[in-house]
């Protein structure tokens, strides 16, 4: 059987999708839209930087672009949190998520100290 490969850039696009997917068509409170929105953008950014970086033309742009993704991820797992504490979603709706959130923050920490 073949091992898959790993590939971070699928797995920051598949958390971004996942997310845009949860909240498509659901009717949502002003709250609950407001952090949507946010949540989307900051997930989405985090897979759109990170591609940025893999295009960097030196180690320095590349930290740069990819501490960027882990700030966007940051703010993803606090918007999580936010939701989770505030009930707009169920906390089993957002385990899953937040497994993904924190160690796609793990794996970018490590990628950005095997630059430097």
């Amino acid at each position: 059987m073949m091992e898959k490969k790993f590939d971070l850039s699928e797995r920051l696009e598949d958390f971004a999708a996942t997310i845009i997917v949860l909240y498509d068509k659901k009717l949502l409170s002003f709250a609950g839209e407001y952090l949507a929105k946010q949540l989307i953008r900051s997930s989405c950014s985090s897979a759109l930087n990170y591609g940025e970086a893999m295009g960097a033309g030196t180690n320095k742009d590349k930290v740069h672009k990819l501490r960027i993704c882990l700030k966007e991820l940051r703010e993803s797992i606090r918007n999580l949190n936010i939701q989770s504490k505030a009930d707009l979603f169920s906390e089993d709706k957002f385990s899953d998520l937040k497994d993904e959130n924190d160690q796609l923050i793990r794996i970018m920490v490590t990628r950005i100290k095997n630059i430097n």
